[in-house]
């Protein structure tokens, strides 16, 4: 692997209230240079899978500026500054979906647009679901949205249900469910698919 391009120059080239834009001038290790524009790394945000119980996810349907309509998605935001990850996902679900976990569950962290945007989301699963609503800053109220856990190939099929953050942390639940309902069939003597002792074979 190639060492990382040196950066030769940095220039603020754009500001607003949310985004700062500003070009980099880097010289590869083969020695070519390049101009990129880029959206310097802020605070981290959060975004949380709430299950209300083994079988139910919780989406929320709010408006995206940035698409002009209403989408279908997990409760996400931003961490403030000294904020502990979890306890910002904690606080984002009860903003926005109105309910508390007394169980967190890092499950990863995404990134969005890495060639452009240096920004991180952190996957978090809630469960042990009770409720508890915080006052947020959403315009209108927030709609929550329960799903079955066995029908998300309808809602992978929806069009109002394409961030790929969202995408993404479906598939990092399923696959750490997967692995949990493994272990505990393992530690019972069953096998995670058939549910049915396993038997040793003979000698």
């Amino acid at each position: 692997m190639s060492a990382k391009p040196k950066i030769l120059a940095r220039r603020l080239v754009a500001e607003s209230r949310l985004f700062r834009v500003e070009e980099v001038d880097l010289e590869f290790a083969n020695g070519s240079r390049r101009t990129y524009e880029r959206i310097p790394g802020g605070s981290d945000s959060v975004l949380i899978v709430p299950l209300l119980d083994a079988h139910t996810l919780l989406l929320i349907r709010e408006y995206g500026a940035g698409s002009d309509r209403y989408e279908l998605g997990l409760p996400k935001g931003i961490v403030e500054p000294g904020e502990d990850p979890l306890a910002a996902a904690n606080r984002e679900c009860q903003e926005e979906a109105g309910y508390a976990a007394r169980d967190l569950q890092a499950l990863g962290r995404v990134s969005l647009v890495p060639g452009y945007i240096g920004h991180r989301s952190l996957i978090v699963l809630a469960r042990g679901l009770y409720p508890s609503r915080l006052p947020g800053d959403e315009p209108e109220l927030i709609e929550v949205v329960p799903w079955r856990l066995d029908h998300l190939d309808a809602l992978l099929a929806r069009e109002d249900f394409d961030e790929s953050r969202s995408i993404a942390a479906l598939y990092l639940t399923e696959r750490f469910l997967a692995r949990e309902s493994a272990g505990a069939a393992g530690a019972q003597g069953l096998h995670p698919d058939r549910h049915r002792p396993v038997l040793p074979t003979s000698p």
